[in-house]
């Protein structure tokens, strides 16, 4: 299924997690974020409902960036994955032609972060931003995806043909953090293309992504779908976030809906729309209760148990 590409590994917008709308007695909310940019590391909050949100660790970084000339660890996207351990992806720096990785068993002992160059073989790509990953149970099998801009591709969408960036989504598969496959193009929706997330809904799987066409302003998020993780995908829906200027999606699957969570960064603020079929959404931002400063995370599910692990590792 995959042609193996022997990266040497050296050396988190936007995450989509389906979870029962019963939830496990053993079960928590968490959410991965940074602050500022991206500077200090990562974040991590928790909730018992999805609305109100608590900051760990004093709100003081669990993980301090190590990888690239940067130094960041802006957009954290973390997932359990099929081995049970969580896997965390990042974006590294505004300029890089990699993305970072690490791996944990509670969310507070970490790997050594390691630098996975997904873009090196592309000397014109500019970037690559906010990185996903999203396992798949039935094949065992992790795609890792995030934007990059390559100067000179898909030029009929290109706003500036100088300086402006023009995205698409691109992706690499892998078993095991070690080996992965050749880069690839994911997603051409016919936009500038960012911040894409991958969750399973049934037998299909859905990608919530912002359109982040400069003229006329889109900056928003939308839907699209596909019968495989890796594609094809459909053409995107319209627009599910009304006004807002959005990014960073993430979503759960909470009380019989899907609840999208958005960055509103024009306000500094959080959103979040709900649906309990894709189609009609609603605004539910009023509820949410936030930690200051939050940027571009992901929600997924802990234990009890691994909770008590991460408020008992505090300041």
């Amino acid at each position: 299924m995959m042609s193996i590409y022997k990266y040497a590994v050296t050396g988190v917008c936007l995450l989509v997690v389906h979870i029962a709308a019963a939830q496990p007695a053993d079960s928590v909310f968490a959410f991965s974020y940074f602050k500022g940019n991206g500077e200090d590391g990562l974040h991590l909050a928790y909730s018992y409902d999805g609305f109100e949100w608590t900051p760990l660790n004093g709100d003081r970084s669990f993980l301090k960036p190590e990888l690239s000339k940067d130094r960041l660890m802006r957009d954290p996207c973390i997932i359990r994955g099929g081995d049970g351990r969580f896997h965390m992806v990042w974006t590294v720096s505004w300029t890089d032609q990699g993305i970072g990785y690490a791996s944990s068993d509670d969310l507070v002992r970490w790997s050594p972060q390691q630098y996975i160059p997904v873009m090196a073989h592309e000397p014109d790509a500019r970037n690559c931003w906010a990185p996903e990953v999203t396992y798949d149970p039935v094949h065992d099998f992790y795609l890792i995806y995030w934007a990059t801009t390559i100067r000179g591709r898909f030029p009929e969408t290109q706003i500036d043909a100088d300086d402006g960036y023009n995205h698409r989504m691109y992706c690499v598969t892998t078993k095991d953090f070690k080996t992965f496959s050749d880069t690839r193009l994911l997603y051409d929706p016919k936009f500038n293309v960012i911040d894409a997330t991958i969750v399973r809904q049934g037998a299909k799987w859905v990608m919530f992504l912002k359109d982040e066409t400069r003229e006329p302003a889109q900056k928003n998020l939308k839907v699209a779908y596909a019968e495989r993780l890796e594609g094809p995908y459909s053409v995107a829906s319209e627009p599910i976030t009304g006004d807002y200027w959005a990014e960073g999606p993430t979503a759960m699957h909470i009380n019989g809906e899907w609840v999208v969570y958005f960055d509103k960064y024009i306000e500094h603020q959080y959103g979040a729309v709900a649906s309990k079929d894709l189609e009609n959404w609603r605004d539910l931002s009023g509820r949410l209760e936030m930690p200051e400063g939050i940027r571009h995370g992901t929600i997924f599910k802990i234990s009890h148990g691994e909770l008590e692990t991460l408020m008992n590792s505090g300041p």
